[in-house]
Formats: structure tokens, sequence, C-alpha cells
């Protein structure tokens, strides 16, 4: 690492034990048979197995690899942040641990970004996951895309290339919580996307559960965009003219059939609903709400207890 890096790979690591060993003998020829100087940066986001172990072995026996070890478990976006605020290449790679996304694809970004283009998503082919994942995810895709204005075809995606332009304004912001590759969209003035084979989970399972995908989904909504709020707003305007039509509607019906109580669970029901809206729209403002606390905290993003195999460049 005398020589300063051309492409730094930055990989963040949850409980990744069985998967880190395979991983390296597939990435490492990968980088070499790039040709330009290179680093790899993991972070370990407070495993509880041995993977801390096998990635300080790693740091000492190759030494274009950093590990930044994390006091606790802060999520993937997080270590990502971290291992790019220690990067040095021009051409930064984002991948995760459990070679579902090729490291063999990497030399195509690289390639995708000296053509010009400062941020390139990728797109998985024959996804390996199941049905549910799959539309879950397309409908995430496609909602996300109508809210934020933005067009990308595979948010979930982590196998992504950037510019040292794009990652350097990264670095400068200071969000507790964000969505990387739609954060580096908002700083892309040529965005590129290539599509890229998908594997089946080789060991362990995803460490995203469904509320954790939920709540990642509710980041990147609310996190760029306010439209959610403008759609609710939208619905309370027309709830507002749909409910004094509904009682002009009543009033005419009474003066011309007269008093009468069939109606009164009809009205229940209606009164249930609006109430729904109502706790919808206080739940949605709440997230908001959530987010500004969460920011004039100022609490530290993330804590780093020690890095191994850091060489000045």
């Amino acid at each position: 690492m005398q020589e300063k890096p051309y492409v730094t790979v930055v990989i963040p690591v949850y409980n990744e034990e069985p998967n880190l060993p395979p991983l390296i003998n597939r990435l490492y020829p990968v980088m070499q048979q790039i040709g330009r100087p290179f680093e790899i940066i993991f972070t370990d986001d407070g495993s509880r197995d041995d993977s801390l172990s096998i990635l300080s072995q790693m740091a000492e026996k190759y030494p274009e690899i950093g590990v930044i070890e994390f006091n606790g478990n802060f999520g993937q976006h997080m270590a990502i942040l971290a291992a790019f605020e220690k990067s040095h290449g021009e051409v930064v790679i984002t991948l995760d641990a459990d070679l579902q996304n090729p490291p063999e694809e990497i030399p195509r970004l690289v390639a995708e970004i000296e053509k010009g283009h400062d941020v390139v998503g990728t797109i998985r082919q024959k996804r390996q996951d199941t049905l549910f994942r799959r539309v879950a995810s397309r409908i995430v895709n496609i909602t996300t895309n109508k809210m934020t204005g933005m067009q990308m075809s595979d948010y979930g995606c982590m196998l992504r290339a950037y510019h040292r332009n794009v990652i350097n304004n990264i670095n400068r912001c200071e969000e507790t919580t964000t969505f990387i590759p739609a954060l580096a969209q908002t700083f892309s003035a040529n965005p590129s996307e290539i599509k890229v084979a998908h594997a089946e989970r080789a060991e362990g399972e995803s460490k995203y559960s469904l509320y954790r995908l939920i709540r990642l989904n509710f980041d990147l909504m609310t996190g760029f965009s306010v439209v959610p709020l403008q759609l609710f707003a939208l619905m309370g305007i027309l709830t507002s003219v749909f409910s004094i039509a509904f009682a002009v509607f009543l009033l005419i019906r009474r003066f011309i059939i007269g008093a009468e109580v069939e109606g009164v669970f009809t009205l229940f029901a209606i009164l249930f609903f609006f109430i729904g809206i109502i706790i919808f729209g206080i739940g949605l403002v709440g997230e908001y709400v959530g987010r500004i606390y969460q920011e004039v905290r100022k609490r530290p993003r993330y804590v780093v207890r020690k890095l191994h195999g850091f060489r000045e460049n």
C-alpha cells in the first residue's frame, strides 16, 4: 500500500465467518488482474462469530487489506460510510460479503467508470432469492422511483461503483440514517447501470429480516423525499371534500326519507376508515419528526474500536 490505490473495494461484514475465506480467494486474484494499485477495506459491524479474527489474519497476510473494527452493530450503511472515509481509490466499489454478487464483475464496473460515468449501479439478473423478496424488491423499486424522482432499477443491489468526486461529497454528509445508493445518485452528474450476475447465498442467512427491510425502505423514502407528506396532505383534502359531500347527502336524505337508524353501522365503518387514515398520517409525520430528533442529538454515527492493517500510502 505504498503506492496510492486506484481501486478501493469496500465490504461490510456482519457474521460472515464461512463466507470470508472463499470471498478473498475469489476477490484477490480479480483485483490483481486489473493491473492497477488497489486496496480492500472490510468493516466488521460488531460480528459475534469469528469474522473479526479471520479479517485480522487477512490484514496481516495481505498488505492491501485494511479492517475497521466497530464497537458494536451500527448497520450496513454506517459500515460502508466508515470505509469510505478511510478509502483512497479513484474508483470505489461496494460489495457484500455473502458472494451473491460475484467479485468477477468488478472489472466491468471499473471500465464503466473509466468511460466517464461517476456512479455505476447494477441490476441483478436471474436473482436467486425467494419469490417474496423478488416481488417486494420490485414494488419498492417502482414506489421509490415515483416518490423520489430518481431512476434506479435495483435499489437493493450493493455491488456498485463510485468515482472519487462522489465519495468526497458523501463523506461531507453527516446524516445518521441514510441509503447510500440513493445518496450517491443525488451527487451524480452522469450515472449508469449495467446488468450483473447473481448467485444463491452459499453460507448463512440474510441479515435483513422483514422488519429491517421495512425500516430501510422507510429511511429511503423519508430521507430523500417529502412526497409521502404531500400525498397525505392531498389525501386529507380529498377526504375533507368527500366528508362534506357525504354530510350534504345525509342531510338531503333525512329531509326526503326521514329519520332512520339502519345506516348507523355504515357510519361507524366510515368513521373507522377515517380514523385509520388519521393514525397513518400521524405515523408518517412521526417518521419525519423521528429523523429530525436523531439528527439534532448529534450522536456519533458509529464508534471505531480499532483499525487493523492500515498503512500509510
